[in-house]
């Protein structure tokens, strides 16, 4: 069964407060919100930069464990810390 698109973000509240028991808390509806938030900027941001390969993300994190000084997304270099 396919869920339905909400097409307005008070559709999409309606959606959410029809999920949860009657008896969930104002912080279990909040932390609901925020996960669908986090969602959407996601998907968002995926449509405007693009996505990687599992090869593509394999490898970068390939890079990261070995410790070596990588080029993030933002073009900023970082220092991925490994135990040792």
């Amino acid at each position: 069964m396919r869920r339905a698109i909400a097409s307005t973000v008070k559709d999409e509240i309606k959606m959410l407060l029809d999920k949860p028991p009657d008896d969930c808390t104002l912080e279990g509806v909040q932390y609901h919100l925020y996960v669908a938030e986090k969602i959407h900027r996601g998907i968002e941001r995926a449509k405007k930069e693009g996505v990687l390969s599992q090869d593509d993300v394999e490898g970068k994190f390939s890079q990261w464990t070995s410790g070596k000084v990588v080029a993030g997304g933002s073009r900023r270099l970082r220092r991925i810390y490994t135990p040792g």
